[in-house]
C-alpha cells in the first residue's frame, strides 16, 4: 500500500540523574562527595533509507521513545549515555511539528537528522563541593529529552514528472526507458500509485522519473485519483506532457493539455510554470489531423515537442536525450527551508514553565522541576537554598513577582508547596 502521510511522537531520552554519595574508605573519614553525572539521553534520529518508497511502516507503530541516559554512581563513575533511536524515513519525506506546522526537516539525502535532542545528564553532588559547602547532599536532575508529535509527507524526489490523461501511455513509458514494471491496462485509472524509474541517459547521466496516476478535469477540487498525489510533482525540475495522437484517443490533444495545465495552476501556481515538453505518444496510429493541430499548437506556444510510440519503442532515444540535455540547463532540486527555530535563549523549552493564580494559590507548572523537588531532600538548609537559586536562574521567581506575589504567599510547585519568602 502506497502510504505518503503519517503521524508520529517522538520522544528522546531523559538525562540520567546526578548521584549523591560520599567517598567511604578505610581511614579516609573526610573522604567528601563523589557522586558522579548522569548520561545523556538518547537522540532520536531521523534517517532516509534507499529501499523504502512510502511511510507504509508508520501505520501500526507510531511512538519511538529513545533510551533515557543513566544515572551517576558513587567514586565519580559517570552515568551511560542512552543509545541514539535511528528511525527510517524514504527520501523526500518532509517533517512538520503538528502543533505549529512548522518544517522541522526535509530528508532528501542519506545525512542522519536529530529531530528530538535528549536531556543533558545532571551533576553529581561532587561538582557541588566548595569551601563553605564541605557535604552537598543533593544533586542535579537529567534534563528531560524533547517530545513531538510529528506530521511526516512524503513528496517523491524525481528529476523528470510524466503528465496527462488516464490511458494515455504513461505507465509503457516509463516501463520503456526504466526497469520499472508498472500495472499496464487498457482502461481508465491502470495506475493507482506512483511509480519511479531510473533513466540512464547521454553520457551516463541518469534521471529519475516518475509516473503519476492520470489527471482529470476537475483533480484540484478532489476528483479522480490523481488530485492525490500532485504534490509528487512538485518537486520535479522537469515535466513531460504526454498526449494521445492517435485515432482513438479520447478527446482533443490541445484541449486535454489546457485542461491539465488548469488543474496543475488551481493546485499550485509554481507547479503550472515548470519547464514542460509535450510528447506525442501513439503517432504510430497517429491521426495526421491531430497531429498537425499539435504541432501548429506548440510552435505558436513555444513548446518543445517530441514524437514517440512508447509501444513500439520508436523516438524513445530522441525524447531521453531531449530530456537530458534539458536537464543539464535547469537547476537544481530545491529543499523546503527549515522553519522550526528551536528556542536561542539559554532556557531550553524543557525548562519552561506556566504560573497560574486560583482562589490565592500561585500554581507553577514545569514538568522538568518534578525530578530536583523529588530527587532533594529540601528539608536542608542547602539543598532548600540550592533549591532557590534554581528557582531564581530559570526566572520563575520573577513572573511570581510580576504577579505581585508577597511574603507568605502560598506556592505550589507540582505537589511541593511552601510560602513565598524573599
Amino acid at each position: 500500500m502506497f502510504v505518503d502521510v503519517a503521524k508520529i511522537f517522538v520522544k528522546a531520552g531523559d538525562g540520567g540523574d546526578g548521584a549523591i554519595s560520599f567517598h567511604r574508605e578505610k581511614y579516609m573519614p573526610f573522604g567528601g562527595p563523589d557522586g558522579g553525572d548522569g548520561g545523556k539521553g538518547a537522540d532520536v534520529i531521523l534517517k532516509a533509507d534507499r529501499n523504502l518508497n512510502t511511510l507504509s511502516n508508520f501505520r501500526f507503530k507510531r511512538k519511538f521513545i529513545a533510551q533515557n541516559g543513566e544515572n551517576g554512581k558513587k567514586s565519580n563513575c559517570f552515568g551511560k549515555n542512552g543509545e541514539d533511536l535511528i528511525v527510517k524515513v524514504p527520501r523526500g519525506t518532509i517533517v512538520k511539528e503538528q502543533k505549529t506546522g512548522k518544517i522541522m526537516a526535509d530528508i532528501c539525502d542519506f545525512s542522519p537528522v536529530v529531530i528530538a535532542k535528549g536531556g543533558r545528564g545532571g551533576w553529581g553532588n561532587s561538582h557541588f563541593k566548595s569551601a563553605t559547602r564541605q557535604k552537598p547532599t543533593f544533586a542535579k536532575p537529567g534534563l528531560l529529552g524533547e517530545e513531538f508529535e510529528l506530521f511526516l509527507e512524503l513528496k517523491l524526489l524525481a528529476d523528470v514528472g510524466l503528465l496527462g490523461f488516464p490511458n494515455v501511455g504513461k505507465s509503457t513509458l516509463i516501463s520503456v526507458i526504466s526497469a520499472a514494471r508498472p500495472k499496464i491496462g487498457n482502461y481508465s485509472f491502470t495506475t493507482l500509485v506512483p511509480n519511479l524509474g531510473v533513466v540512464e541517459g547521454k553520457n551516463f547521466n541518469s534521471f529519475v522519473v516518475a509516473d503519476v496516476p492520470g489527471l482529470i478535469k476537475g483533480a484540484s477540487f478532489g476528483k479522480g485519483l490523481g488530485h492525490k498525489f500532485l504534490k509528487h510533482l512538485q518537486r520535479c525540475r522537469l515535466l513531460l506532457h504526454l498526449v494521445d495522437v492517435s485515432e482513438f484517443g479520447v478527446g482533443e490533444p490541445i484541449e486535454n493539455i489546457k485542461i491539465i495545465n488548469k488543474e496543475l495552476e488551481l493546485f499550485d501556481e509554481e507547479l503550472s510554470q515548470k519547464k514542460q515538453i509535450i510528447v506525442a505518444n501513439k503517432v504510430d496510429v497517429c491521426s495526421d489531423a491531430k497531429l498537425e493541430k499539435l504541432k501548429n499548437y506548440a510552435e505558436t506556444e513555444n513548446l518543445e515537442l517530441v514524437l514517440i510510440s512508447a509501444y513500439a519503442k520508436k523516438g524513445i532515444n530522441e525524447l531521453i536525450n531531449v530530456i537530458t540535455k534539458n536537464l543539464e540547463d535547469l537547476p537544481v532540486m530545491e529543499n523546503y527551508e527549515v522553519e522550526f527555530i528551536r528556542d536561542d535563549l539559554n532556557l531550553s523549552f524543557r525548562e519552561q514553565f506556566e504560573v497560574e493564580l486560583k482562589e490565592g494559590i500561585f500554581y507553577v507548572d514545569a514538568p522538568w522541576l518534578k525530578k530536583i523537588i523529588n530527587t532533594t531532600d529540601l528539608r536542608e538548609y542547602e539543598n532548600l537554598r540550592y533549591f532557590h537559586q534554581v528557582l531564581k536562574k530559570c526566572g520563575i521567581e520573577n513572573k511570581l513577582k510580576e504577579l505581585n506575589i508577597k511574603n507568605g504567599d502560598t506556592v505550589n510547585i507540582s505537589g511541593f508547596v511552601f510560602e513565598f519568602s524573599e
